[in-house]
């Protein structure tokens, strides 16, 4: 990968590439330099070298014990913060955190801009609880370790609300229901998940019908367990994907926004104060016009 220096400084660069990646320790840095495996622009330097304006440094693929956070200046849209945690609103199509092939642009990217001291949690530092890539919504981001215990037990006891929002496919003709289907890896994909009674967990989804359109549902769903895609699968399960699902819906994506699911309430006692928070957010501007189409 390579990072290209936007500041006027003279810092060395074992500072630097440690404050720019903070995974990378700079005793490692330093060993990469002295084996000339760290180039500025495609020449080798010394470990004291002093970078400058513009330089170009190349630094070699790390190994999966090894793996790299950058930071990177990406605007997010905090609800509520404070010295302890941050709750943010995702936008559809932002990853979370980074994995194989995508170590940038993601949640956690962006936070290690804005965050000097985020939990430390391998390739997920604060991140509680997760959303989908093309979910939209609210999320719990602790600052640091103890928070992040602290937020992870609230969430294992229940004491954190969190409730979605799912345009389905199809017309929901009962008012409520609870899918309890256990969630595990599909044999036939592995990469979805599925309704099996193989190396599944148990997941157990609440549901409401809202409003029903021509051939389609809003719901309010709420999460007991948080299975991986739980409310996705669940839902494909009892035959009323999320519309747009690229993955477990009927319709392929169309546009940059994808499918119409969206966390926009959230409430629990703050862990360190135990203020009270409790927040709702409106529907994207893309899930909203999907909305007025249908009236």
């Amino acid at each position: 990968m390579n990072v290209i220096v936007k500041e006027e400084t003279k810092k060395r660069i074992d500072l630097f590439l440690s404050e720019q990646l903070p995974n990378l320790s700079r005793s490692k840095i330093q060993k990469l330099i002295k084996e000339k495996q760290i180039l500025v622009n495609n020449n080798p330097i010394i470990v004291n070298y002093k970078i400058n304006f513009n330089d170009n440094i190349f630094i070699p693929e790390i190994t999966s014990e090894e793996k790299i956070l950058i930071k990177e200046d990406i605007p997010l849209d905090i609800i509520y913060e404070d010295q302890y945690l941050l709750i943010i609103n995702k936008k559809s199509g932002m990853v979370v955190h980074p994995a194989p092939g995508n170590y940038s642009g993601t949640l956690v990217n962006a936070l290690l801009s804005k965050v000097s001291d985020l939990s430390t949690d391998d390739l997920r530092p604060g991140i509680v609880h997760r959303l989908d890539k093309d979910t939209s919504g609210l999320m719990l981001v602790a600052k640091n370790d103890s928070v992040y215990k602290k937020l992870s037990k609230m969430i294992k006891k229940k004491e954190v609300e969190r409730l979605y929002l799912a345009l389905v496919e199809g017309v929901i003709n009962h008012e409520t229901g609870t899918i309890d289907a256990p969630i595990g890896r599909s044999l036939n994909n592995r990469l979805k998940m599925d309704v099996t009674a193989i190396n599944s967990k148990d997941a157990i989804t609440h549901f409401k019908v809202l409003e029903r359109f021509k051939d389609k549902s809003l719901i309010e769903c709420q999460l007991v367990t948080g299975r991986t895609h739980q409310i996705r699968v669940h839902l494909a399960y009892i035959g009323h994907p999320v519309v747009g699902d690229p993955l477990y819906g009927k319709s392929k994506k169309k546009t940059d926004f994808n499918q119409l699911l969206h966390s926009y309430k959230i409430k629990l006692n703050h862990p360190i104060t135990n203020q009270l928070l409790a927040y709702t957010i409106p529907l994207p501007m893309e899930f909203q016009k999907e909305l007025d189409q249908l009236h």
